[in-house]
């Protein structure tokens, strides 16, 4: 139990060093089509019961939620899959250089195979897809979407600040 105690932080500190050196180097070329689409609804945050787990493709990943959560020790509202696991964008990302490869292997993108992302809140943002490496990437007023990994239930924010440049997407995200 005591090696299980001390390897812990060792190895916590192994996964972020690897996270940083997969999601430096991934490059794609692509087009942007935005394709904007809110669903109106009650504008309170929410989450979904069901068991989470990561998902990309399909259309199981276009409902968008919202949820109230603690980030960087204040409260936020972020957005979340249909899961209810928190959602984030990378600030390095651009039209021709987006978290793919390996890096999505630890930050899966939000994809769509068909249909537009929807809300089950009204959002002060757009939805969108974009056309890059990983396929109909859902966006956020422009912000390629993606869960971590490391999240592993609804309101966790792990990725929150990871290698300085992956953030949560709270809803005035501009």
């Amino acid at each position: 139990m005591l090696l299980l105690k001390r390897s812990l932080p060792i190895t916590v500190m192994l996964l972020v060093a690897i996270l940083m050196a997969a999601c430096g180097s991934s490059t794609s070329t692509g087009s942007t089509t935005p394709t904007a689409t809110t669903s109106p609804s009650t504008p309170t945050p929410t989450t979904s019961p069901s068991t989470p787990t990561p998902t990309t493709g399909g259309n199981a990943s276009t409902l968008i939620h919202t949820a109230m959560v603690t980030v960087s020790g204040k409260s936020a509202t972020i957005l979340t899959n249909a899961q209810g696991l928190t959602l984030y964008y990378r600030t390095s990302d651009t039209a021709t250089n987006v978290c793919s490869g390996g890096c999505a292997q630890a930050w899966p993108p939000i994809t769509l195979s068909s249909g537009t992302p929807t809300s089950s809140t009204t959002l002060p943002g757009k939805l969108g897809v974009e056309t890059n490496a990983n396929g109909q990437q859902v966006t956020y007023n422009g912000h390629p979407l993606y869960t971590f990994a490391s999240d592993t239930a609804p309101g966790q924010t792990n990725g929150q600040g990871v290698a300085g440049v992956w953030f949560a997407v709270q809803t005035n995200l501009s």
